[in-house]
Order: C-alpha cells, then sequence, then structure tokens
C-alpha cells in the first residue's frame, strides 16, 4: 500500500455501467486512487476522475494485468464474456502474485439453483447456457484463498428513474434468492461500501436485489 492511509483500487472492466458508478463515487475520495481496466480504448471518455488512471488492455494479458496488478489494495472485477473462467484464473494468478488479497467478483443470480418458484425457470431459461459459467468462475474464486466478495445482483433496471435509487437487501449463499430487480446504482453503492471498508463482506458471497420486487419475472419485462 502507498504511504499514509491512501487505498488502490484495480477495476476491471471500469467502463461497465456498475462500474462506472462505482468510479464516480471514488472521484470523490481523495484517499483512493482508482485505476481503470478497459479493453475497448474507444471507451475512455478522457472525463475520467482527477484520481483516475487508464489502463488499456484485457485481463488476459498477463504482463500488463501484472503491471496493473502491482501495489493495489483492492481488486473489483465487473466482467463478462464466454471466457469468464479464464478471465478469473488470469485475475486470481496475477492477485496471488502481487501478493493482492482482496477481490470483489460480480458474477450472476441463479447459480446455485437458489431462485424460488416461477422467476427461478424464466431466469434459468433467459440466461441459460452462462449460468454454468458463471457457477465456475464463483468456484474458482471461492477455491483461490483471497478475500473475496462474490455478488449476485437480480436484473438490472435501465429505467433513468430507477438508476438513482439505491435500496437493497442481501441474501447469503444457500439462502434462496429474494426479489427480481436491483438498480445498478444500488449495486455499485454494494461495492463502494466495501471498498470503503474491505472488511466488509469478506468470504461472502450475496444475492442483491431491490426489496418487494418478487415476481414471476422482472416487471420491465
Amino acid at each position: 500500500m502507498n504511504g499514509g492511509n491512501m487505498k488502490n483500487v484495480l477495476i476491471l472492466g471500469a467502463n461497465g455501467q456498475i462500474a462506472q458508478w462505482v468510479v464516480k463515487t471514488l472521484a470523490k475520495h481523495q484517499d483512493i486512487e482508482q485505476t481503470l481496466f478497459i479493453r475497448n480504448p474507444e471507451k475512455v471518455t478522457g472525463e475520467e476522475p482527477a484520481n483516475a488512471k487508464v489502463v488499456i488492455g484485457n485481463v488476459l494479458n498477463k504482463k500488463l494485468l501484472q503491471q496493473a496488478m502491482s501495489d493495489q489494495d483492492i481488486v473489483y472485477a465487473n466482467l463478462a464474456g464466454e471466457d469468464l473462467e479464464i478471465q478469473a484464473k488470469s485475475i486470481i494468478a496475477a492477485m496471488q502474485k502481487a501478493g493482492v488479497k482482496r477481490l470483489i467478483f460480480v458474477l450472476s443470480l441463479g447459480i446455485y439453483d437458489e431462485i424460488p418458484g416461477k422467476f427461478g425457470e424464466w431466469n434459468d431459461a433467459i440466461i441459460g447456457e452462462p449460468l454454468k459459467y458463471y457457477r465456475r468462475t464463483a468456484d474458482i474464486i471461492e477455491a483461490s484463498g483471497l478475500d473475496y466478495t462474490i455478488l449476485r445482483p437480480a436484473w438490472l433496471t435501465d429505467e433513468d428513474e430507477d438508476e438513482d435509487e439505491v435500496d437493497y437487501e442481501l441474501t447469503n449463499k444457500g439462502e434462496l434468492f429474494k426479489g427480481t430487480v436491483v438498480s445498478r446504482k444500488s449495486v455499485a453503492d454494494l461495492i463502494s461500501a466495501i471498498i470503503d471498508v474491505p472488511v466488509r463482506h469478506v468470504g461472502a458471497n450475496l444475492g442483491v436485489n431491490k426489496p418487494n420486487t418478487d415476481g414471476d419475472k422482472p416487471a420491465f419485462m
């Protein structure tokens, strides 16, 4: 860790919609330095916060990832793709090599058949095959020996009026999932809170939903 109480945070997939909310929140923290790992150079806006530096590249580029991992305190990954397991293995290996312990990783609801009733059936049908690689990725993270937090958000709301809303509840692994939706800003608020106090939710695997949104499928579908 750098001098004083400065906290260094590496954000993988920093251009994702949840990650963008996190970046905005962390921009207000003078004791945080952000490294934004972005795959597509066209997604760099030039309006990144003063406390952020940008690295263009893919997490499968081991050398580049290793360089970005140097001096980091926390890694937050918001990634997707059929090669998610391979990405996760690359991240874990780089963290272990750099001696970075704290990992926050966003995956998907439904990977443990934890969603009850009609909504569970609907979710399985809509997400389908990717649930398997999200599940395998979770298993890899849990076996990594790192101080991880896995998040399994409900369906993310796109409506503008919901985006500014922070309202969520958590379920643990092994508990039935609640609700159907959650705002991106709510998930980002949880991630920012963990970054702020990294001992929160260590070793936890959490479902994240907006209270009282139970139904057979998300209301916006």
